[in-house]
């Protein structure tokens, strides 16, 4: 089967899609920073069962095709992508989805699933943190400047923006994650995580450069029957 490219006016911005399959269990893909559906879960949106799942991947507000707007992070903006990425799901009509959600996007679907649990089937979270450390702010401070990436994960994200909007988004980005540092515990979803209640999976990966263990550790501490 096909994946079908599509734009949806929601919450006021013309968030992009690509969408595929036809099964019965909906699935809503949710990528990391600066990601897109295609950059981030091109080899799902190829390869997932599409007799089983119907599967979207979004492009949140200011990232991939879903700009105009630019993007920017103000402090609610995890807030303001689990609300966009729910209303997209119910703007296709799916009346209750699964989240499989890595980095950034593992904690929009962490909030989401705390904020919507009627709609939410199940989870699936990688790479994700409930929290920010000022260790964690100096990993981020380390990859502020992109010219400093490895040619593998800059190359697909400069052809997809241009190099200015790629770094000075990067920039803006380690300046808006680093300021939930400021609160209390370093506090980003924290006080959700007990909200959760659909089924959960936790994944990390051992080498992951960005997002310590003990945020992995953390997360499945605090959602109830999570694996």
């Amino acid at each position: 089967t096909s994946v079908t490219s599509a734009k949806i006016h929601v919450n006021g911005v013309h968030l992009h899609y690509q969408q595929t399959g036809e099964g019965s269990h909906a699935i809503l893909l949710l990528p990391g920073m600066l990601g897109s559906g295609q950059t981030d879960f091109g080899p799902q949106l190829k390869s997932m069962n599409k007799q089983h799942f119907t599967v979207v991947a979004w492009d949140p507000r200011g990232y991939g095709k879903s700009i105009p707007p630019p993007r920017d992070f103000p402090p609610d903006f995890f807030e303001r992508d689990a609300k966009d990425a729910v209303d997209l799901m119910q703007a296709l009509k799916f009346k209750k989805f699964s989240l499989l959600g890595w980095s950034d996007g593992g904690i929009t679907a962490l909030i989401a699933a705390a904020k919507y649990p009627n709609l939410i089937h199940k989870l699936v979270v990688w790479g994700a943190n409930a929290s920010v450390t000022q260790e964690d702010v100096r990993i981020y401070n380390g990859i502020r400047d992109v010219s400093k990436w490895s040619e593998k994960v800059k190359k697909p994200l400069e052809e997809l923006y241009g190099h200015k909007y790629f770094a000075e988004t990067c920039e803006a980005w380690v300046d808006g994650i680093s300021c939930f540092a400021e609160n209390s515990g370093g506090n980003i979803c924290q006080q959700l995580l007990p909200d959760i209640k659909c089924p959960t999976f936790i994944i990390h990966g051992e080498k992951d450069p960005l997002v310590p263990q003990a945020h992995a550790e953390y997360i499945h501490k605090h959602i109830k029957g999570s694996r």
